[in-house]
């Protein structure tokens, strides 16, 4: 679950913040290397907050580059696949996010904020840490101690807020605005917010969760598919660490 940092890092315009859904867009690069490549204009998602960069590919002159990562840093910069040839900077790209991969960790972010609600509206527990890969994931919690039924009782009320349709809406606030009107907006024990960071971006599951977050969701609970309960484990006094796998559906 990452920081709701709206802003696009140095050069390159975050379509990926914008518009979710995308998948193929046109850009032009900007710098190249072996190391890297960066576009004026990328619907790639770093990576943050526990959420794993997306793959994909950059089309262009018959050629095709594929990219298995990023680094995020004063550009996004695009790792290319060790061996395939890179775009000169100025060379006009055709950008493609692998759809598959994309759209499985959009469903397992929110569905990590469906859990998140849940655990706090039912037992006011905080997110102590969080991290995902497609479709599978965990997250850890301050909760002192397991109430009987705890795993049953989590998984009975994520099944119902899937099946509640609840939509997922994303939008940016000034900090002191944002806060103002969302009193509970960290659902973290340790705030993760840069202090110099002045505009927020929210994504809000209505009536259940909001929550600071820059990462990629779909757009309503129920395209999140079944949410199951794998494992609850015991890390540490005080900690508890739950282990969740997706199934049974698919959104954007």
């Amino acid at each position: 679950m990452s920081a709701g940092d709206p802003d696009s890092p140095g050069r390159t315009l975050r379509l990926d913040l914008d518009d979710q859904t995308l998948r193929e867009w046109d850009a032009t690069v900007l710098d190249s290397s072996p190391e890297g490549v960066v576009l004026d204009r990328s619907a790639f998602y770093p990576g943050g907050g526990g959420q794993p960069p997306d793959h994909g590919v950059l089309l262009w002159g018959g050629v095709q580059t594929r990219i298995v990562g990023s680094r995020k840093g004063a550009d996004v910069m695009l790792v290319p696949a060790d061996g395939d040839p890179v775009p000169p900077a100025g060379t006009a790209v055709r950008g493609a996010v692998e759809d598959e991969r994309r759209t499985a960790l959009m469903r397992t972010h929110s569905g990590l904020h469906l859990l998140s609600g849940v655990v706090f509206r039912d037992f006011g527990a905080l997110v102590t840490g969080a991290s995902m890969q497609p479709l599978e994931a965990r997250m850890d919690f301050n909760l002192p101690e397991v109430p009987e039924g705890f795993k049953e009782r989590v998984a009975a009320a994520c099944a119902a807020e899937v099946a509640a349709d609840r939509a997922i809406q994303v939008s940016s606030l000034p900090r002191d605005e944002a806060f103002a009107s969302h009193p509970d907006l960290i659902r973290t024990a340790t705030d993760l917010l840069p202090p110099e960071l002045e505009v927020v971006r929210i994504v809000d599951i209505v009536g259940l969760d909001t929550q600071a977050d820059g990462g990629t969701h779909v757009a309503s609970t129920a395209r999140i598919g079944r949410i199951e309960i794998v494992k609850v484990e015991n890390k540490g006094k005080g900690f508890r660490r739950l282990r969740v796998r997706l199934s049974d559906g698919s959104g954007a």
